[in-house]
């Protein structure tokens, strides 16, 4: 190994290590080790200034800026509470037909002010019905997950998974390119939840948080006192925020615009409109996660460009070459599920698309259906209430203890690991 390769190999190392400690803050790690790689020379300042402007992150606090002036404007609050509203007289039925709703718009929108939204209305409702909160709101946090997969808007992981294919040569992947099977996989996953997994969560009622079990300060992302549940209507906020929103996802799925010019021109708009002003704007972006994307996407990059990556896929590639393609997907999304449990889905996201473009290379076929993996599986943190912010939510709201994750989340991350590798081939082959 050459020395940028020892280093970039051991600030890896060292990011990794901070991440599953959870002492330091996310984004302070990633930032650390982006600057180690910068004083040592091995990755170069523009290379750097390229993941700090790079789409993705444009594309994401723009989102988030469009995303709170609808929060702002009270519209999400009020389609929660109407929607629950309606479906409180179906029963239990009545507030599955809610998380679905949740999930739904969670392939759209950040799922975690839907989330904080949702998650106090819904758990009121239970208990007004004699039912069990518990039975819900761990389905709530799990089906927004699985929405948001479902579009190349709705998580930060797809946009990064995305971003990072650019930057390898890979053609970009279009507004609703992952859907067919990032639906096929919700499905799947919903129809677990409503059927199984509920009943597993009914009978724990009464239990506490596992005593010594502490989420990093960190973990839970967008603050929760950004998203107060009773905002004031402002119907000509509401609207057009709702209207600008549309007309950026309408521009950049036709292929008008790429999704970062779209929804930064979007969000300049309704600062401009007066529809959110500056200083909220600037509240709704979200700093520590645009910051720890920008900084694990130069730890990612050093792999890539001092030829880590492609040095260990090589040495992979041996062995995986006598399994074919397909075992090969399914070791990829393994590895991505089992990091994902203990790792951000952005650094995990970043980390491993370069390795499966390699990976996919090496075995001479098309690394579409290995980056549709990453993407699938870099967003299913089930097994633990750390491994997503919408779970860490709900943990604490709904006085869980961390084995009702991994009773209801291990079966749902085999589940969508099987149904995953079986229909990826079919749209994305080989």
């Amino acid at each position: 190994m050459t020395a940028p390769q020892l280093v970039a190999l051991a600030v890896l190392l060292a990011v990794v290590v901070a991440l599953i400690w959870g002492k330091v803050r996310s984004d302070i790690v990633a930032l650390s080790g982006a600057a180690v790689l910068l004083a040592t020379r091995t990755i170069r300042p523009v290379e750097v200034q390229g993941a700090f402007a790079s789409p993705a992150i444009i594309a994401l606090a723009s989102l988030f800026v469009i995303a709170y002036a609808m929060e702002l404007s009270g519209l999400l609050g009020l389609i929660i509470r109407k929607a629950t509203g309606l479906c409180a007289r179906l029963g239990a039925t009545g507030l599955w037909i809610v998380i679905g709703i949740a999930g739904a718009a969670s392939a759209f929108l950040n799922n975690t002010p839907i989330v904080v939204l949702a998650a106090p209305v819904v758990r009121d409702v239970a208990q007004s019905m004699n039912l069990s909160a518990k039975r819900f709101l761990i389905p709530l946090s799990y089906v927004t997950i699985l929405g948001g997969a479902c579009t190349l808007i709705g998580t930060s992981t797809n946009l990064l998974v995305n971003d990072m294919a650019r930057s390898a040569g890979q053609p970009v992947f279009g507004m609703f390119e992952v859907t067919p099977v990032a639906l096929i996989v919700a499905v799947a996953g919903g129809l677990y939840l409503y059927l199984i997994g509920g009943r597993l969560l009914g009978g724990s009622d009464g239990g506490e948080t596992d005593a010594g079990i502490k989420a990093p300060a960190d973990a839970a992302g967008d603050d929760p006192a950004l998203f107060p549940a009773n905002r004031p209507f402002k119907p000509f906020e509401a609207f057009t925020s709702l209207g600008v929103f549309v007309v950026v996802v309408l521009v950049a799925a036709l292929g008008y615009a790429p999704i970062a010019a779209s929804a930064f021109a979007g969000a300049v708009l309704l600062v401009i409109l007066r529809v959110i002003s500056a200083e909220d704007a600037y509240k709704g972006l979200r700093p520590e996660i645009l910051l720890l994307i920008a900084g694990m996407v130069v730890v990612g990059l050093s792999l890539e460009v001092t030829g880590l990556a492609s040095l260990a896929t090589d040495a992979l590639v041996v062995w995986v070459r006598v399994l074919g393609p397909l075992a090969a997907l399914a070791l990829l999304y393994g590895a991505t599920l089992f990091l994902t449990e203990i790792l951000s889905n952005a650094a995990v996201a970043v980390l491993l698309t370069p390795v499966a473009v390699a990976l996919a290379e090496s075995l001479g076929v098309s690394p579409r259906p290995f980056l549709i993996a990453v993407m699938m599986a870099a967003s299913a943190a089930f097994a633990t209430p750390f491994g997503y912010q919408t779970n860490v939510l709900v943990f604490q709201l709904g006085r869980y203890s961390y084995v009702d994750f991994v009773r209801i989340g291990m079966p749902l991350n085999l589940l969508t690991w099987l149904v995953g590798v079986a229909v990826i081939p079919l749209f994305f082959p080989f």
